[in-house]
């Protein structure tokens, strides 16, 4: 047997028993891509696959990277997150790129932080890089106050080398512990003299790079590729969390949640609904899970929607606008086109039938 797959087992064990629920990242297999569905982002500043980001601040807005979900992936894994440098530049004083990770202060807050009892803790990764040398990841409080840089070596291009920083945990500073950003995990993939420190400490100020370590934007078609990634309380690293996939995609529901609606499919959209007024249809969404906090509701297109009566009558949507909503539902408000409805009677929303409909609902930290 493997060591990859002896490591594998141990880690399945420990998930399936008392030591399970001890990682603190949620996605860190890569295996929940809602947003994208394996599609490259290439946009800076914002989220590729659930719960990792992708931050940007360059003097120019070229954008210079892509970032996608991959099925390049080490054993026992099956995806990876991958990052591809379409134009090289160096990281000028002030700018910066990053991936990162925030973690929620309700999950965080068994580390301490801010106090006399803070823990150590260990962050673990997969990482295949056509770019060698020491590397820098960082850690940081919500208010950007505190930081703490790490260091790893890629040994090898095109490998994929599992790596493990020990992090001592800090004993100042203020720390959220609520449902708010506890802790940021930043992947420095370029940043700046400004934003880049020694290694090793915590410190005062907001630092998200390696002073003189490699940066990967600088090389023109590089690739990243990061997976597995822990991060648990104590001084050494446990074999990978694996968790089912519907567990996983629920913890990230609580983040973001999206619902599509293929016009192949012919399902009504289920958001029980009646008529408030001659032109719209009221009704409650339920959410999957319960969210972090009160989402912000978006969507593909108004027009891509269509609104329907138990009377037979029918619009086109022309407005979707929130009316109410908490972490366990939303009240929505949709209006028609015509004013062709009876109020009080039941209703139903379906896709026209041109274009696929989608929601968006976001709690992103």
């Amino acid at each position: 047997m493997s060591k990859a797959r002896e490591l594998a087992n141990l880690g399945n064990a420990y998930s399936d028993g008392a030591l399970s629920n001890r990682s603190l990242i949620v996605n860190g297999a890569m295996t929940i891509d809602q947003r994208n569905g394996g599609s490259a982002v290439n946009n800076a500043n914002s989220y590729t696959l659930d719960r990792w980001y992708f931050m940007q601040g360059q003097a120019s807005n070229t954008v210079a990277h892509n970032v996608e979900q991959s099925s390049t992936a080490p054993a026992d894994f099956l995806n990876s997150l991958k990052i591809t440098v379409a134009t090289a530049a160096d990281p000028s004083t002030s700018n910066y790129t990053s991936l990162f990770h925030r973690v929620e202060g309700y999950n965080s807050a068994q580390l301490n932080y801010g106090l006399s009892t803070a823990s150590t803790s260990t962050l673990s990764f997969w990482v295949y890089s056509s770019v060698t040398g020491t590397f820098g990841v960082a850690l940081q409080n919500s208010a950007a106050t505190r930081s703490y840089v790490g260091t790893y070596t890629i040994n090898a291009s095109n490998t994929w080398e599992q790596k493990t920083i020990s992090i001592q945990g800090d004993t100042s500073g203020t720390w959220v512990k609520n449902n708010g950003i506890g802790l940021g995990i930043y992947w420095d993939i370029g940043v700046g003299t400004a934003q880049s420190t020694t290694a090793g400490t915590w410190q005062s100020g907001n630092y998200l790079g390696l002073t003189g370590g490699a940066k990967l934007c600088q090389t023109s078609g590089a690739t990243f590729y990061l997976t597995g990634v822990q991060l648990e309380v104590g001084d050494t690293a446990t074999p990978f969390e694996h968790r089912s996939y519907g567990d996983e995609l629920a913890r990230c529901q609580r983040y973001y949640y999206q619902r599509d609606y293929t016009i192949n499919n012919y399902e009504p959209i289920k958001f029980p609904c009646w008529s408030g007024s001659t032109s719209t249809l009221v009704g409650e969404w339920k959410l999957p899970v319960t969210m972090r906090a009160s989402p912000t509701v978006t969507n593909n297109g108004v027009g891509n929607f269509r609104l329907n009566d138990s009377r037979g009558n029918d619009q086109v949507c022309t407005s979707i606008n929130i009316t109410g909503s908490n972490i366990h539902e939303v009240w929505l408000t949709l209006g028609g086109a015509n004013s062709t409805f009876t109020v009080g009677y039941s209703g139903y929303i379906n896709t026209q039938s041109t274009n696929d409909a989608a929601l968006y609902f976001d709690a992103e930290l």
